[in-house]
């Protein structure tokens, strides 16, 4: 079957993956190839080698509107490695050391979030009125992101600029929407542009208030959808070749062959589903077709994220995962409670990580052990038994106004698509983006021959 394939799928995470069980499960004969020696992408896990915990490459999250998400786990028979909340609830620690949760009700969206936010005690008064202002433009992002044609900003308008124009408080901003913000777009709110903010908001707080609960993986990435999906493939047929850097050889326009570890492989469709800095060096030969993509794809900024993993001697979260606002390592999950007993580490994440990804990792130890214990006074009574940290230099594409343009699946060149969390899902780079687009690419391919 490899070397007379249906479809190559070249890329290995979230997008090629659900990718390749998409087009599997309706038959065709798909061969998988992922360079690294791992699949998972940016989102797997490793062991680490002194405790001998799986570790996940930084933490990831699902949200209960990742509707594409949620058909691929389930697909692969793995939504169960998934836990969602019922109702949205987050517990936060401002930086005085004040803890509060925020708590939706069981009301309609988006009424359940504007009456969490009137009833938030970790707010004045003033503040949380302040959320009214939002309802005009909730609105509008719920129609947009149902397809309506509209815009929700004006050009080059930033997240923050886009909040305080529609009367935020700057207390409501720092708690609430300046840490979502930070999480949904890996930027800060102050150089990310408005629109794929307002997106997400209108996924969110859309018809189901479902939709707004957060999901937490309860085993590591790898056992989470890599292995499933990897099983699923090999199950209908298919087959997933690791450690196989490839190549895209055009000729005339057209597909010319796949080459990887010296075999020259031809299928009907291809599908990239690599980040968008990989894209340029997959393609090889007659590529002057790719080149508004590849262009794009090259002038394509890269934004960082940093996780600072801490194993202590005791547990000291009482809740799964903890917002710490205004810090700049913003959340804090606990492993132990997500995975079992038997992990028994923490995971604090700093989104939109320019000014700590070049720090040591002795000084992002320190950092993050010293924010851990001031916001926590538990953890000051704890000992500290390992570290290791975690660096996805471009985690993600920069959402700042002016970035260039995001392609769509098809390309000029005939049976050539792409797939990733950067192509225009009109998300953020989130995993339903990623699985967005695998879709899409498995939907534009030819099938079986």
């Amino acid at each position: 079957m490899s070397s007379h394939p249906d479809v190559i799928v070249i890329g290995g995470g979230f997008a090629g993956l659900s990718a390749a069980v998409a087009l599997a499960g309706r038959g065709a004969r798909v061969l998988l190839l992922e360079a690294r020696p791992v699949l998972g992408g940016r989102a797997f896990s490793f062991r680490d080698p002194l405790t001998g915990d799986l570790v996940d490459n930084g933490q990831h999250l699902l949200v209960g509107c990742y509707r594409e998400t949620f058909t691929f786990l389930r697909t692969i028979g793995a939504d169960h490695h998934v836990r969602l909340q019922s109702e949205l609830e987050v517990h936060f620690i401002d930086e005085e050391g004040r803890r509060s949760a925020l708590r939706c009700p069981p009301l309609p969206s988006p009424l359940h979030l504007l009456g969490a936010i009137l009833e938030w005690d970790a707010l004045g008064v003033s503040d949380r009125l302040s959320v009214l202002g939002m309802v005009g433009p909730l609105r509008l992002a719920r129609r947009l992101a149902r397809g309506s044609d509209g815009r929700i900003a004006v050009p080059g308008e930033t997240v923050e600029s886009w909040l305080v124009r529609n009367g935020q408080s700057e207390r409501l901003r720092a708690m609430l929407w300046e840490p979502l913000a930070l999480a949904a777009l890996n930027q800060s709110p102050r150089v990310a542009a408005a629109p794929p903010f307002a997106r997400v908001l209108g996924e969110m707080f859309g018809p189901d208030r479902h939709d707004a609960a957060i999901g937490l993986p309860v085993v590591p990435l790898t056992e989470m959808y890599v292995e499933p999906a990897r099983r699923f493939i090999e199950a209908c047929g298919g087959e997933v070749r690791a450690g196989a850097p490839a190549v895209v050889r055009v000729e005339g326009g057209r597909l010319a062959a796949v080459e990887a570890r010296g075999e020259s492989l031809r299928a009907s469709a291809v599908v990239a589903a690599v980040p968008w800095f990989a894209l340029p060096t997959l393609l090889a030969g007659e590529t002057a077709a790719l080149s508004a993509i590849t262009d794009r794809a090259s002038r394509t900024s890269p934004s960082p994220i940093v996780t600072v993993n801490l194993w202590l001697d005791r547990p000291v979260l009482e809740q799964p995962f903890i917002g710490l606002p205004g810090r700049p390592l913003q959340w804090v999950f606990d492993k132990r409670q997500a995975f079992g007993a038997a992990a028994s580490h923490l995971s604090l994440v700093s989104s939109g990580a320019a000014p700590l990804v070049d720090l040591p990792n002795d000084a992002l130890t320190h950092l993050a052990f010293d924010e851990l214990c001031q916001a926590i006074p538990e953890a000051r009574d704890s000992r500290l038994l390992r570290a290791t940290i975690v660096r996805e230099k471009r985690a993600t594409f920069s959402l700042a106004p002016g970035q260039p343009p995001r392609p769509g699946t098809t390309t000029a060149v005939r049976g050539l698509h792409i797939a990733g969390d950067w192509i225009d899902t009109g998300l953020p780079a989130t995993i339903e983006s990623a699985v967005t687009s695998g879709h899409r690419a498995a939907a534009a391919c030819a099938g079986p021959a």
